[in-house]
């Protein structure tokens, strides 16, 4: 029982920044088309960025859990902010109605310069900020402790993903962008400003992909590399759950988690192997994933 109760919540911790994650590399596939391959790198920045903002607040002033949720907060929207429109306005706008082959290789290209621009920036030394990790402290459950950051992070998942449900299906905007997904010349040509759309819709996933990284760095050592481990894994959870669906991210991410953590609580060296093997179980039986519909691409 004890066992169990430790998979289930190692299970879901994980499943729940890759949830945030993934949403991102979806909502950007089912509005504006593109399998961004340079998801992971927005996640590395994301996770970059947090680390060298906590660690400037630890070393300026005495922490409190407001200040680093709020520093991490900031460092994501600072990638968002910085990062996204100048890819999408000066990079993938060129692209848009080009053939997915291409749009994959521009999207790799940038995934390469990315790599760069951060070992530049942050060099290749790695980073450590531990501190966000203990402010919620040890949750007692039973006989076993749990970190009470690891059940923030799901009630952070959680949040995020009603937050963009709801945007989406219960906003004007939302209407808006679902009218573009089906359909960008007849939203067009109603008035809508499609470049617009995308440019945000865009940001907002980038956003979701640095946020991802922020709130993992407490828990990770932020190095070089780490972005090709998360984008590999985020493309096995939107091909469970299905390209362009929310609730397929949430499952997803979910299956994956515990699978993970099942493997690694009970055979550790099929770790990694048993997430594939869930991908190709569902392939073999949905193609198109869990949440995929044939008939229009929906978010």
């Amino acid at each position: 029982m004890q066992l169990a109760l430790t998979i289930l919540v190692d299970g879901l911790s994980y499943a729940s920044w890759l949830f945030i994650v993934a949403l991102g590399l979806t909502l950007v596939f089912g509005v504006l088309k593109i399998l961004n391959i340079a998801h992971g790198s927005f996640y590395a920045l994301g996770a970059y960025a947090a680390a060298s903002t906590v660690a400037w607040f630890s070393n300026n002033s005495s922490g409190t859990p407001a200040m680093f949720m709020g520093a991490m907060l900031l460092a994501a929207l600072a990638v968002a902010m910085l990062v996204a429109p100048a890819v999408e306005r000066g990079l993938l706008r060129f692209y848009y109605g080009r053939d997915e082959v291409l749009l994959v290789l521009v999207t790799y290209a940038l995934f390469l310069m990315l790599e760069d621009i951060t070992k530049l920036i942050w060099g290749a030394n790695p980073y450590y900020v531990s501190e966000p990790y203990a402010v919620f402290g040890n949750i007692e459950i039973g006989q076993q402790s749990y970190v009470g950051y690891d059940v923030f992070l799901v009630v952070l998942a959680l949040v995020v993903g009603i937050s963009v449900w709801w945007g989406l299906n219960r906003t004007r905007a939302g209407k808006i962008v679902t009218a573009v997904i089906h359909s960008p010349e007849v939203a067009a040509s109603m008035g809508v400003n499609v470049s617009r759309v995308y440019m945000v819709s865009f940001t907002i996933g980038i956003f979701l992909a640095a946020l991802g990284g922020a709130f993992t760095a407490p828990m990770i050592s932020v190095q070089p590399g780490v972005s090709v481990g998360v984008i590999i894994i985020s493309f096995a959870v939107v091909i469970i759950g299905g390209l362009g669906s929310i609730e397929g991210a949430a499952i997803g991410a979910l299956i994956v988690g515990l699978a993970r953590a099942l493997a690694v609580h009970l055979v550790p060296v099929a770790e990694l192997f048993s997430v594939y093997v869930v991908m190709a179980l569902v392939l073999v039986f949905r193609p198109q994933g869990l949440f995929q519909r044939i008939q229009a691409r929906k978010i």
